[in-house]
């Protein structure tokens, strides 16, 4: 999907590509077992409901086609894991480790996580809608076309990352980082709410509306070094 943005001749005013949505469509699962996590396990058409996995070690393991709903993932370990063609919906935990995991064609529904790790991970058709993500850490992750949908992001860390492709819609960004970050076709103009701590410097690439640019204002005038003052008297 292309979308135009607004402004006038130049960078300001081409179109921008919109994110490609995740068409999941899952076969007939297979309930769960109910055998902890295996490192480098294999777990194909399955559904976890209401699983309990927390602190279990599924590093490098792989999830294809499967649905987790309603599980605990709090120091669950899963590390390199490979999440393909899943829906993970109301799952909860805090210290997630999914640092350098893969997610591909995966939706996220309605989480409640904190301090997930996914830095130096890749996602790529990858829709998050709903829910709750605290101190989410995705520092040089590559995300291409992913969109985040009416959800609550507190402070989370871009750092170093590269986005292609990627939409705020209808979702609260607070104290987000994206220093050192590479923004390529990013649609900021749907965040119900934009604040940006650090690497404001790098929202070229990015798209966002002229109401945001009004409150965005004083911090580009901070990294711009620009001082803002009352008339002069006299």
């Amino acid at each position: 999907m292309v979308r135009k943005a607004a402004g006038g001749p130049g960078r300001a005013g081409r179109a921008v590509t919109g994110a490609r949505r995740p068409e999941v469509r899952l076969p007939r699962l297979v309930p769960y077992g109910g055998a902890e996590l295996e490192p480098d396990g294999d777990y194909d058409g399955l559904e976890f409901t209401e699983a309990d996995l927390a602190g279990q070690d599924g590093g490098g393991a792989r999830f294809m086609d499967c649905a987790l709903t309603g599980c605990a993932l709090d120091e669950t370990r899963l590390r390199h894991a490979r999440l393909l063609d899943s829906v993970l919906t109301g799952i909860r935990g805090v210290g997630t480790d999914l640092a350098e995991a893969t997610l591909r064609d995966v939706e996220l529904v309605d989480a409640r996580l904190g301090g997930v790790q996914l830095h130096g991970s890749v996602l790529e058709r990858v829709l998050v809608r709903g829910g709750k993500i605290d101190y989410l850490n995705l520092r040089r992750a590559r995300l291409k076309d992913v969109v985040f949908e009416g959800c609550v992001l507190v402070e989370p860390d871009f750092g170093g990352a590269r986005l292609e492709r990627v939409e705020f819609v209808e979702c609260v960004l607070k104290g987000a980082d994206l220093s050192a970050a590479a923004l390529t076709d990013v649609d900021l103009r749907g965040a119900a709410e934009l604040d940006i701590a650090r690497g404001v410097d790098r929202l070229a690439g990015a798209v966002i509306s002229p109401a945001q640019l009004l409150d965005l204002a004083p911090v580009l005038a901070g990294e711009l070094g620009i001082r803002v003052m009352g008339d002069a008297e006299g």
